[in-house]
This record gives C-alpha cells, structure tokens and sequence, in this order.
C-alpha cells in the first residue's frame, strides 16, 4: 500500500511531486482514480498539470470549474480532470457522466473530492495537499495514501 509525505516550497516543486506518482503508476500497479483534497489554492490543479505532463505530454490543463471535467488524450491511457466544486449530489455526478468516466480506459483525477464522498471508488489514491506554512506562501505539505 503506497503512503508518503512531501512537501513543497514552490509551484513547479508541487508539479514534480504530480509528475512523479504519474510515473509510479504508469511502473506500479495502482489505483487510476485520484481523489484530491485541499482548499482554494491550495494547489491541486498544478499538481494535476504535473502529473498529466507524464501521462498526456503537451496537454494544456487548467481547472475546469466551469467545464467540470476535461479530457485529455493521454498514453497509455487518458486522462480525465474532474473539478467537483459545484457537484451538490449524486444527479449532478449523473448529468456529467462521471461513472461513464469511471469504466473507460483512463485515469481521474477529481478535485474537490469531498464533494463526493459517497461515489468513491472502493480503491483510489487520496491526495491531500496543505498550505503548511503562512510565512512562506508557497510552501505545501502533500500527502498521498492509497485506499
């Protein structure tokens, strides 16, 4: 079972740390459901743009509050980026096809994912990433505890 803690001092620092459990899961047989936590600006869309730099090279990633997933064509699978901000129930999960998503050959990575605690798949990786530090406004504590 994979669980660690790093920490950050810099956006490009939380894309690496992204980057890199991209690459253990492309080497390691892991869970391709990523659920992150963290508050407004924490940093879960760098740590996404990280890790798609791994899996779909050259995709342009941005949160898709609006969009509430976008999809990026990825190898050896794609790559689905959920922002489940303004999810308030399971008919909102419906609407966007999140469980279409779930059985397609890919990975999700969803932010807000305390919005839906009840459509959890039984095994995932839990990224939770921290402010840690207010005098260094950069500076973030990941950790990452497979489920």
């Amino acid at each position: 079972m994979l669980s660690y803690t790093c920490r950050t001092a810099a956006p490009r620092e939380t894309e690496a740390a992204g980057a890199a459990l991209a690459r253990r899961m492309l080497d390691e047989n892991l869970p391709r459901f990523v659920a992150l936590y963290g508050e407004l600006g924490a940093g879960k869309t760098a740590f996404v743009r990280g890790f798609a730099s791994v899996i779909a090279p050259g995709a342009v990633v941005r949160s898709p509050t609006f969009a509430l997933v976008h999809e990026h064509k990825g190898e050896p699978f794609d790559l689905f980026h959920f922002d489940l901000y303004r999810i308030n129930g399971e008919d909102d999960l419906y609407s966007i096809g999140f469980e279409d998503y779930l059985r397609r050959d890919g990975v999700c990575l969803t932010e807000w994912s305390e919005h839906i605690p009840f459509a959890l798949p039984a095994h995932y990786l839990r990224v939770e990433i921290v402010k840690d530090d207010e005098a260094t406004p950069d500076s973030r504590r990941i950790t990452v505890t497979q489920i």
